[in-house]
């Protein structure tokens, strides 16, 4: 079954947010991740968000998954994301 990661973000530094942007594409490609959406929110219609922007990226499968977040290439930015931004990273089964 596909996985699929989902980030609440909400941007601290955008210098910073966006060198770490540019570069975590390749790692998610490198592990066979596709990005399915990335959006910043205009309206929130029921409770509260933990962000104010999204973005959705779907895996092979949840191992997969794992193994992208937990790969060197991925942990070698993660100083990068928190400087940058408040990130909640979830993970889901189709």
């Amino acid at each position: 079954m596909a996985a699929i990661c989902v980030g609440h973000i909400r941007v601290k530094d955008p210098e910073v947010w966006e060198q770490y942007r540019s570069r975590v594409g390749a790692t998610i490609a490198g592990h066979g991740g596709e990005l399915l959406f990335r959006g910043q929110r205009r309206e929130c219609f029921a409770g509260e968000s933990s962000g104010d922007r999204v973005v959705a990226i779907r895996f092979a499968d949840l191992a997969s998954a794992r193994r992208w977040h937990g790969s060197p290439e991925y942990q070698a930015l993660v100083g990068l994301r928190e400087r940058g931004a408040d990130v909640t990273l979830e993970l889901f089964e189709e």
